[in-house]
């Protein structure tokens, strides 16, 4: 089991007094039984009033309101986790599914049929085409071996941008500018593989990784599948790896336009800055006596 401190600081800077509608956030990870969320704080200015709920997608959404004209919105948010998913390749794919192409099983369809949808018809020609190099009709391959394939071909042939803009760029404007961010490739793997007749999902959170020139702490986006006899299972196209214990799951969503980290809105003619820092730590490995 692994341990991690997640920090997460979001500060809007207004260039003069204005009122906030309410905002929504999602920042408190996804538990499971390969995650506990043993501490979480939430610390808003100005004050909010705080509804807390699990939407339709499961996720824990905090909806807060505000009465108080200000400046500043500041939200701060510290967590500590324990993370189970020290052996991410220890599972079983279900027999028939082994081996792709496989069709899921009819009371499996009916609940994931809203992850199943394809692009539009231009994108997805276009996305059939890209992945002919992966995968041919008619060909058999193990199944994640094609979805691990997919991630690292992504990996290896896009390059990786920071890129602060707000919303995710389409998979056609991935492809045409041959890079992008970790929610631009992220989207990338979602489609490509729901035009293989899987069911994908994006996922929003967190990833531990060692300090570097490009890395300034951030938060990190990858795409799960169903894998009969194995449920979701993650994949970091990105890194070009299955996602392990150092990937922390926050939200999940059949559109990845529907889980940003926070989202609201604000009356008045303010100009906005928005400044973010995200900072996750290994913790000391705990290890319980036998």
């Amino acid at each position: 089991m692994q341990r991690y401190k997640i920090v997460h600081h979001t500060y809007y800077n207004f260039s003069e007094a204005i009122r906030l509608g309410p905002h929504q956030l999602r920042l408190r990870p996804r538990e499971n039984y390969a995650l506990h969320v043993t501490s979480f704080s939430l610390e808003i200015t100005p004050p909010a009033s705080l509804l807390w709920q699990v939407e339709v997608e499961g996720n824990s959404l905090a909806v807060a309101t505000f009465t108080t004209p200000t400046t500043q919105l500041s939200i701060k948010t510290e967590v500590t986790i324990q993370q189970f998913n020290e052996t991410p390749l220890d599972f079983l794919v279900a027999d028939y599914a082994v081996d792709y192409p496989f069709v899921y099983l009819p009371d499996d369809r009916i609940m994931l049929l809203p992850y199943m949808a394809f692009p539009a018809p231009e994108t997805r020609e276009r996305l059939m085409e890209w992945l002919a190099v992966l995968w041919t009709p008619g060909d058999q391959i193990q199944t994640y071996s094609l979805l691990q394939r997919l991630a690292s071909y992504i990996n290896q042939s896009f390059s990786y941008q920071i890129r602060e803009a707000p919303g995710v760029q389409s998979s056609a404007q991935t492809l045409d500018k041959n890079s992008g961010s970790c929610r631009d490739f992220a989207l990338l793997f979602l489609e490509a593989a729901r035009c293989l007749g899987l069911a994908a999902r994006f996922v929003s959170g967190y990833l531990h990784s060692p300090p570097s020139e490009t890395d300034f702490g951030a938060t990190h986006a990858w795409a799960e599948v169903y894998l009969p006899g194995a449920g979701w299972k993650g994949f970091d196209p990105t890194s070009g790896e299955i996602v392990g214990s150092d990937h922390i799951a926050v939200a999940v969503a059949r559109l990845p336009d529907s889980v940003p980290p926070v989202a609201g809105s604000f009356f008045g003619n303010a100009e906005s800055h928005l400044d973010v820092g995200v900072w996750v730590t290994r913790l000391n490995d705990f290890r319980q006596s036998s």
